[in-house]
């Protein structure tokens, strides 16, 4: 029997999100993506096939080389002023197959902060 990778496992339950969720116009998909060496959230309307903003530690200032708490808790905090600058409010949360704990928590509660709901 073939043994079943990590990484094959999470894009598995990663398809099986997609296939429940969808971005709009007034309420987009805010997705998630973790390296072992940066964080990265964008926030997607699937109707137009757009990415209205996104955020990751690659851009300066965010201090990439860990894929880290903290680092999650700077990317979702940049990621929902960008998006209340572009006047959305109302997003979809997608975790992309990961474990909501730890960095995908930290991330979706400094996103809520700043003001975004979902």
């Amino acid at each position: 029997m073939a043994v079943t990778k990590r990484k094959e496992i999470r894009q598995r339950i990663h398809k099986r999100i997609r296939r429940k969720l969808s971005g709009t116009a007034e309420r987009p998909r805010l997705t998630v993506y973790f390296s072992n060496t940066n964080v990265y959230a964008q926030i997607i309307d699937d109707e137009a096939g757009k990415t209205i903003v996104s955020a990751s530690t690659k851009e300066k200032g965010y201090g990439a080389g860990k894929a880290n708490i903290e680092h999650a808790t700077k990317v979702g905090a940049a990621v929902a002023e960008r998006a209340i600058a572009k006047n959305v409010s109302q997003v979809v949360f997608d975790r992309s197959g990961f474990n909501y704990h730890g960095k995908v928590k930290a991330l979706a509660d400094a996103a809520r902060e700043k003001g975004l709901k979902f």
